[in-house]
């Protein structure tokens, strides 16, 4: 029987790109090609928003794109416990708390269990066995680097977490790890619990990459999973620019004419959903096919959708409507610019 183990990363995740979910991947491919442990889950944590690094989105914002990231994933989950503590946590305590929930729930069911407050975190089927897990922090060479910048890391910071926990360190191809721990008397006292991985397809993406190319209006399609990059647009997160977004949070909601709408009409009713079930990407305009336009828009303000015809020729008008954003609609309907319509009526006529 494997001894089982779990997965935390820590980070900022402002925002989380592929390549973040990728070492979670190449993680547990490892360990079970080596077939050393089983693992049963992959935790993601972002920091604290008074960690205060530059470019770093609000918490909200940060773990509602971290949990569109892992829809595709069974097994790697958010983790917003350290963003609701009142101030920044350091690494070992995070790895605590989450250490000892795990075993703690697998050795005596709480009070959380009976009431239904399991955390959404929590991996599944962890009482299937009675054995310990054991968390490992999972992070990048980045990291593992990292320790000997001075006044960073606390030294018995880093000999808890690598003696207690163990890292798990995805390297990249031509970087050399070993030498750095070699260097390192706390890291080579505790070698035994530090496992390196090379990671031999490179990503070079990085958050601030991406926050770079969104500053300057370029496109980071493909270098963001699409649900992210869209609430990044929705949202005006890191100062995007752009002219022209079409919406890719739901795809088979994106309904260009009549026909398709009428077709899909057996949809949960918003109202019908609990607030649990719910995401940021929900809200009364995806009830719509609709597409953004005029550049970012900030919070809370009107949002100028471009009404759907069907079949539109080449240099034919669409119809501009402008709506509340999501904090003030209730259900009433769209109001209707009537200088804006005799407008489009008189271009239609040409």
């Amino acid at each position: 029987m494997l001894p089982r183990i779990a997965f935390i990363a820590c980070g900022c995740f402002s925002p989380p790109t592929p390549m973040h979910l990728r070492m979670f991947e190449i993680a547990r491919d490892f360990f079970e090609m080596h077939a050393t442990h089983k693992v049963v889950g992959g935790i993601i944590s972002p920091t604290h928003d008074s960690y205060g690094k530059k470019g770093l989105a609000p918490s909200l914002d940060r773990c509602a794109m971290v949990k569109l990231a892992v829809q595709s994933s069974s097994w790697i989950r958010l983790s917003d416990w350290e963003v609701h503590q009142p101030q920044w946590m350091r690494t070992q305590s995070v790895l605590q708390y989450h250490q000892n929930y795990l075993n703690n729930f697998i050795n005596s069911p709480g009070d959380e269990e009976q009431n239904g407050l399991l955390p959404g975190w929590l991996p599944q089927g962890l009482r299937d066995r009675k054995d310990p897990i054991r968390l490992k922090l999972l992070c990048g060479a980045d990291l593992l680097e990292s320790f000997a910048v001075p006044g960073l890391w606390a030294n018995e910071d880093i000999e808890e977490i690598v003696a207690n926990y163990g890292l798990v360190v995805i390297s990249r191809c031509g970087s050399n790890p070993e030498k750095f721990i070699f260097e390192s008397d706390i890291l080579s006292k505790y070698q035994r619990n530090i496992t390196l991985i090379t990671n031999w397809v490179p990503n070079e993406v990085s958050s601030s990459l991406v926050r770079r190319l969104l500053g300057r209006g370029e496109s980071v399609k493909y270098l963001l999973d699409d649900l992210v990059l869209n609430y990044v647009i929705r949202q005006g997160l890191y100062n995007v620019k752009s002219k022209y977004i079409t919406d890719a949070v739901h795809p088979n909601h994106l309904n260009f004419n009549r026909t398709y709408m009428d077709n899909n009409k057996n949809t949960v009713k918003l109202d019908e959903r609990t607030e649990q079930d719910m995401d940021e990407s929900d809200s009364l305009l995806r009830q719509q096919a609709r597409v953004f336009c005029c550049g970012e828009t900030p919070r809370g303000a009107a949002t100028k959708l471009l009404l759907n015809r069907p079949g539109p020729g080449p240099g034919q008008a669409v119809q501009v409507i402008t709506v509340q954003g999501r904090g003030n609609m209730t259900g009433e309907p769209y109001e209707e610019s009537q200088a804006k319509k005799q407008k489009i009526a008189q271009v239609q006529e040409l």
